[in-house]
Parts: C-alpha cells; structure tokens; sequence
C-alpha cells in the first residue's frame, strides 16, 4: 500500500500563490506517474496537472495552465503543485494521487480511473 499526504493548503486571497506538497511512502517513487485532481463542494472530482515519473512530461488542464507548476522530487519521494495567480474558482479540496507506470495514452494521465493511490486531501480556499 502506498500512502499520499498532502499538505500546503489555506485560505488566501485571489491573486496569491500556494505550494501544495504531496509525500508518498515509497522508496521507488519513480515508479510512479503523479497526478493532482481538486473537487468542490457539490462538483465532481476533476483533473488538475500531472507528472510522469521522470518528470520529463507534464500535463495541465486548461482552467490552470499557465498558472500552476507540477514538479516531482524524486529523490525526497515528493510531488509539488505550484498554484500562483489563485482565482475563486481554484477553491476545492485538493488530492495528489499516484499510477503505476506503463499508462498507454497520454490521455489516461487525465481520468481519476487511471490512479492506483490517493491522498486525503488538503482543502485551498481563494476569497474574491
């Protein structure tokens, strides 16, 4: 069992950043590609960035890039998501998970279906 904490999350006003931090319990980290989704109250679960195990390639959805950066650490077993110019609308709990490689399409790196781990999450609040 691989186990994700999330941490950086907090209350902060539109147009701040926010470094969120995801530790796995998991010596070969590498092993694994990392995703970041967020889910509102009432909304379903949605995809945010994600990593592959390198970090050679990084993936955005469209309502955060050029906002967030998603980074891995491989050697601290840790997955960051830098959230700068912060909107309302970014204001969800957010989850970091992990999938084992050997993904077949870059569009499966986008569905919650894909992930093997998940953190509990950390909630981010932007006030207006």
């Amino acid at each position: 069992q691989v186990q994700l904490v999330e941490s950086g999350g907090g209350l902060v006003q539109a147009g701040y950043s926010l470094r969120l931090s995801c530790v796995a319990s998991e010596h070969t980290f590498s092993n694994y590609h990392m995703g970041w989704f967020r889910q509102a109250p009432g909304k379903e679960r949605e995809f945010v960035a994600a990593v592959s195990w390198s970090g050679g390639s990084q993936y955005y959805a469209d309502s955060v890039k050029g906002r967030f950066t998603i980074s891995r650490d491989n050697a601290k077993n840790t997955a960051y998501l830098q959230m700068d110019s912060l909107k309302p609308e970014d204001t969800a709990v957010y989850y970091c998970a992990a999938a084992k490689r050997g993904i077949p399409t870059v569009s499966a790196f986008f569905q919650r279906e894909t992930y093997d781990y998940w953190g509990q999450g950390t909630q981010v609040t932007v006030s207006s």
